[in-house]
């Protein structure tokens, strides 16, 4: 765990290319919510401060983490720049109020929640917008909690995989999540777990993500095919055979200044 407030500047997207890639999220919504993971319990409870009773999740998706904030018993409203990840939100999670808006400008009333997350989508946002208008709708030491699940590439074959999925979403053991002034005593959490998928899971999760998404036609076809050999003639898989696939679960918080 680490703390302190101090922070180092994580990867950096120019923003422009951060809203071109963030566009390619904006349909597909369906296909999102059935190949992506969801997060571990432990994540969230650990985020969830005692006593919290309301929450919202912006950049929820189609509701993966906006589930565990619901589940625990928060008045929890989830918050998405895409229409189309939100039907399928409303569709899961009835009880949720869902709201089409950014974290740059929620729209949400001010020192309404105890509890804001974000996870998978911070690095979509600008940080000095976003943590100003997450602090303006936090309680005076409310939590910012930020989340990402990330392939485990310390385990060897996972490492080769990711480079053939061309994931992004890789422990970088130094990165912090900037945030703004408004925060202090950052702590990070992290979990080891693994998710059950089949060669065909992992398939549909590349075709899930930001690269794919953004890629040519050729490129597409050469991304499949390259995962296509590595599952199935390098490491021997047959179709349908199930893998444990390791995740490292990231979790930052933060507390706003009063």
């Amino acid at each position: 765990m680490h703390s302190g407030s101090k922070l180092h500047s994580g990867p950096k997207l120019h923003s422009e290319r951060r809203q071109e890639l963030g566009q390619s999220f904006q349909d597909g919504g369906e296909h999102y919510e059935r190949v992506r993971p969801s997060y571990p319990q432990e994540s969230a409870d650990w985020l969830i401060p005692a006593g919290a009773k309301d929450a919202a999740d912006i950049g929820a998706g189609t509701g993966k983490f906006t589930a565990l904030l619901a589940e625990r018993g928060l008045r929890t409203v989830a918050v998405d720049p895409s229409a189309d990840m939100l039907e399928q939100l409303r569709r899961t999670l009835p009880g949720v109020t869902a709201i089409e808006s950014s974290a740059e400008k929620t729209g949400l009333e001010p020192e309404t929640f105890d509890l804001v997350t974000v996870a998978q989508a911070w690095h979509w946002c600008d940080p000095r917008l976003a943590s100003a208008e997450i602090a303006r709708i936090l309680r005076p030491h409310g939590v910012l909690g930020l989340t990402w699940n990330q392939l485990d590439t310390a385990v060897p074959w996972v490492h080769r995989l990711s480079r053939i999925m061309h994931a992004g979403d890789v422990l970088k053991p130094h990165f912090r999540p900037p945030v703004g002034p408004e925060f202090t005593g950052v702590e990070s959490h992290l979990t080891r777990w693994e998710d059950s998928v089949t060669t065909e899971d992992i398939q549909e999760l590349t075709k899930s993500r930001s690269y794919y998404l953004a890629a040519s036609e050729s490129t597409r076809a050469k991304v499949m095919a390259n995962l296509d050999w590595y599952l199935h003639e390098h490491l021997g898989h047959a179709p349908g055979d199930v893998l444990r696939l390791p995740y490292l679960t990231q979790t930052w918080r933060a507390f706003r200044i009063a």
